[in-house]
Order: structure tokens, then C-alpha cells, then sequence
């Protein structure tokens, strides 16, 4: 466990930041009394469909486009 003072945190914020998402534990303290702790937050957890039911795709999806769509792709 690394104790940093509010000064250290300050000037060095950057490399602290990359340090406590390695997995360190970052200990910011005013003196010798320890006041916050810096650490990552965790990542969303996202699993296969969860956006299902959030859209819907229309029956048409799948049709070609109209010429005029067609003609600006291909300039």
C-alpha cells in the first residue's frame, strides 16, 4: 500500500491513476492522517443480448436501396 500526500496527489494524479488501475492501493493523506483512497472503478458488466427488446430493426431492413442512395454510395 503506497500513502501519498494531497500535494504528491496532486502533481503526480497522471501516474497514480495508472498505478491503482494496475491493481495498487493508493492511500491519499493530509499529514500522516490518511484521508481518501484512490481505486479503479470497475468495468460495466455486459453479457451476450443485453439489449434485447432496447430497438427493433423495421420489416424492410434487408431491401435494397433506393437508387438515389444507391447513386450517392457509389460517387
Amino acid at each position: 500500500m503506497a500513502t501519498v500526500t494531497i500535494h504528491q496527489a496532486k502533481t503526480q494524479l497522471s501516474r497514480l491513476i495508472v498505478r491503482a488501475c494496475a491493481g495498487e492501493e493508493i492511500v491519499i493523506a493530509r499529514g500522516k492522517m490518511p484521508v481518501a483512497r484512490l481505486q479503479p472503478v470497475p468495468a460495466p458488466k455486459r453479457g451476450f443480448g443485453s439489449m434485447r427488446g432496447r430497438f427493433t430493426i423495421g420489416d424492410d431492413f434487408d431491401e435494397p436501396l433506393p437508387e438515389e442512395e444507391l447513386a450517392a454510395w457509389e460517387r
